[in-house]
């Protein structure tokens, strides 16, 4: 399990960093549902540097919010690079944020199969023009999985923020 004070330590420093730059942050979530903006909407003063997060749960969300085709739903799956890369960057372009991140896995206890075993996460940082994607795969229960990838997304942003460009 993921420590909380170290995440909330990460938290702040990605909080920082936006601050420090004056851009602004979406989240796109699936199986995560919100808790990767509700982690960031639990700082004070997140309005300063988070605009907003798009819950795209279902198939149809993903293409009626974040535009994301679906034919690529169709060809790829929902836990995709594909699906994860234009989530995204559609996030930014559907936003006043200039980085996002996005998520979509089987979080579980059903819904996996043999290519994409419970577990399975794909996370997709896209950080001021560019678009990073990972395919994580987590062990645990629901909750478990849907922890690890908070840490893991809130993490590698502030990595991917800390790379880019100023």
């Amino acid at each position: 399990m993921t420590d909380p004070n170290t995440l909330h330590d990460t938290l702040l420093q990605l909080a920082a960093a936006l601050r420090q730059r004056g851009w602004m942050m979406a989240t796109a979530e699936s199986c995560t549902g919100g808790m990767i903006a509700a982690a960031c909407t639990d700082l004070p003063g997140s309005s300063e540097w988070f605009d907003r997060g798009f819950v795209t749960y279902s198939n149809p969300a993903k293409t009626e919010m974040l535009g994301v085709p679906s034919t690529l739903i169709e060809t790829h799956g929902a836990v995709s690079e594909a699906v994860v890369r234009t989530m995204a960057e559609h996030a930014v372009q559907r936003s006043n944020a200039r980085v996002a991140v996005a998520v979509s896995g089987v979080a579980g206890p059903g819904g996996g199969s043999a290519d994409k075993p419970i577990g399975t996460v794909w996370i997709a940082w896209h950080v001021d023009g560019a678009t990073h994607t990972q395919r994580m795969q987590f062990a645990g229960d629901r909750s478990a999985v849907r922890s690890q990838t908070v840490a893991v997304a809130q993490t590698q942003l502030l990595h991917w923020l800390r790379t880019a460009n100023a």
